[in-house]
């Protein structure tokens, strides 16, 4: 009876090899999504009336992070509405995340965002500040406004519904975005 138990612990311990790559997986828990949704859109009310609907092909959610926050690694829409569900502002991206902790968004390449005028900007990096209620950028932007095309070197600062947005450095001529 002793001598099958030696040798079958021999041969459990000497045919287990370390893996540390599991052992790293489990605690770089920081860095592991908690939260993974394909084709995902989540809706965000105020007293139960739409205000923003946000679409993405690919939704990670970092929960387990210092600073949890979404990444959006596939592109994102997002579309803002008024109280009587019209909709006052689109913006896509090919890239975006959000931080939960400062709560603000980040959205980088090939943004394109339309206000209820009619209003379009172009731009490569936004940054949208829900706690001060403004969107920024310092990167170049082209503007189709109504009074026609405005370009920006230094980039725009504007409320967060597009509406009532200023140009940094403004310039007469095209700017490759």
């Amino acid at each position: 009876m002793v001598v099958p138990a030696i040798v079958g612990t021999t041969l459990f311990f000497s045919s287990c090899k370390r893996d540390t790559s599991l052992i790293d997986n489990f605690t770089n828990l920081k860095q592991t999504p908690g939260v993974t949704a394909y084709n995902s859109e989540v809706d965000y009310t105020e007293n139960g009336i739409l205000k923003i609907k946000v679409s993405s092909p690919r939704t990670v959610y970092y929960q387990f992070a210092e600073e949890p926050y979404t990444e959006f690694p596939d592109g994102i829409a997002v579309f803002t509405y008024s109280d009587s569900l019209t909709v006052e502002t689109t913006l896509t991206a090919k890239y975006a995340i959000y931080n939960e902790k400062t709560m603000i968004w980040h959205a980088k390449n090939n943004i394109v965002a339309k206000n209820r005028k009619g209003e379009v900007l172009y731009t490569e990096e936004l940054f949208w500040d829900q706690k001060k209620h403004i969107i920024y950028t310092d990167a170049n932007v082209k503007i189709n406004s109504v009074n026609g095309l405005v370009y920006g070197r230094k980039g725009l600062i504007s409320d967060e519904t597009f509406d009532h947005w200023e140009v940094k450095e403004p310039y007469n001529g095209e700017i490759s975005l």
